[in-house]
């Protein structure tokens, strides 16, 4: 495998202390042993991956979902747990110049298709994720923000002013907002351990500690080799998003660009702490800042605060991040300067070079398919963008809009493209001021 980050990124010291890992117990999949048939290989057991199998499954196809760590191990089991819009980094007018109205509207409504399966699996299957919040709630950290958000208000949403913040439970620390009635709020690892069982139940198979270590085309379809088996299959789904390997197909080299997210969990807060802050709301909310942050109040009342912005990945660099995101939270809600941080972590989110996901074929390659780029908000759009694969590979039409059908182009600079990140982000944090 080639990687983009060093090793340090792939092993256990960014996971460290998640908080999602305390409230489920990973399911104890096998590990790949020996030879298998199957009609589909699934590489990567997320969102993407399970959604595609679950879907694969009850067609009854026969399935094998791959993946190279434990359950939940990746993105998919250390996120924070918004189901949401927002997999594409285009704002509606980027949308729609790049790709036409009609494009853009049909990508906006495919986000908020993309929410309503999420809501759909969690009800038709009784999976308890925990769920809270009505929408998201974006908020102005500046006058200015505050202005473009009023500008750009539109459609089933809510303004709101400054005035109106403290009595919706948001405090007096923001400059006004915006509430999109789309999205909620859930358990991550609940939800994917929960799709998993029930595409167990339809006959998928799961393996885990079956890292993927070759992938060869052949007249029958493919062959894919792991540390300890080997998986025949007509059709292979790769579903490794932040994650991926650079070889594993070549053709993914430079096409995603993982970016670090990490989060911290409070202790659970009392009600005087919550109103000292001003903050009893249970809606997920973010900041307008490019460099966001995003935070919500969970049902146990644990307060959940994440950031974007580490660039390097080492003992050292993880450290620094997390202390950094420590400064962020007590500067946003100072009342809350003393409440112990019990759990932090970090993970890789996936951007594309075109800021929009990918699901659909790999060219050159038939019979493989790709899903991934869902730029932080993952849960919702890999989980329809699986789907879609799944439906591919039926030979049904997947659904999908054609914003996330365009295959991504390369990243400048190749092996070297993470070089783009520091001057980017430095570039967003001044726009932030």
């Amino acid at each position: 495998m080639r990687r983009l980050f060093p090793d340090y990124t792939y092993g256990p010291g960014p996971r460290t202390n998640c908080w999602w890992d305390e409230t489920i117990a990973s399911p104890d999949w096998p590990v790949l042993r020996g030879d298998l048939n199957v009609d589909v290989a699934v590489v990567g057991g997320g969102f993407t991956g399970m959604s595609a199998a679950l879907h694969l499954a009850e067609a009854g196809v026969s399935v094998a979902v791959l993946e190279a760590e434990t359950p939940g191990w990746g993105a998919s089991g250390r996120n924070g747990g918004f189901c949401c819009t927002g997999g594409s980094k285009l704002s509606q007018n980027a949308m729609i110049r790049r790709f036409g109205d009609a494009a853009a509207q049909s990508y906006a409504q495919a986000e908020a298709e993309a929410v309503q399966l999420v809501a759909g699996l969690l009800n038709t299957h009784q999976i308890d994720a925990e769920t809270h919040s009505k929408g998201e709630t974006k908020l102005a950290h500046n006058p200015r923000a505050m202005e473009k958000l009023r500008r750009s208000a539109e459609g089933a949403g809510k303004l709101h002013e400054a005035a109106d913040l403290p009595g919706l439970g948001f405090g007096d620390m923001f400059y006004g907002g915006y509430t999109d009635p789309i999205g909620f709020g859930l358990n991550p690892r609940k939800y994917l351990f929960g799709i998993a069982n029930v595409a167990q139940a339809h006959g998928a198979k799961l393996y885990q500690q079956s890292t993927v270590e070759t992938l060869q085309k052949t007249p029958s379809g493919f062959d894919v080799q792991t540390r300890s088996g080997r998986v025949r299959a007509e059709n292979v789904l790769i579903c490794t998003n932040g994650y991926s390997s650079e070889d594993l197909p070549p053709w993914l080299s430079g096409r995603y660009m993982p970016t670090q997210s990490t989060v911290l969990v409070t202790r659970p807060l009392s009600e005087s702490e919550l109103h000292a802050q001003g903050w009893t709301s249970d809606q997920m909310s973010y900041d307008t800042r490019n460099l966001l942050h995003y935070f919500r109040l969970m049902p146990d009342r644990r307060f959940l605060f994440g950031m974007r912005g580490g660039l390097r990945s080492s003992a050292g660099a993880e450290a620094a991040i997390r202390q950094q995101a420590q400064r962020d939270f007590r500067n946003m809600f100072p009342e809350w300067a003393g409440v112990e941080v019990t759990n932090m972590w970090s993970g890789m989110v996936c951007m594309s070079r075109s800021l929009t996901p990918y699901a659909g074929p790999i060219p050159g390659q038939p019979g493989m398919f790709a899903g991934f780029a869902y730029h932080g908000n993952g849960v919702a759009m890999g989980t329809y963008c699986g789907r879609g694969l799944a439906r591919l590979v039926l030979g049904q039409e997947a659904g999908l809009p054609d914003p996330v059908t365009r295959p991504p182009a390369q990243f400048p600079l190749g092996p070297w493209r993470r070089a783009l990140l520091p001057p980017a982000y430095a570039a967003m944090a001044l726009a932030d001021l």
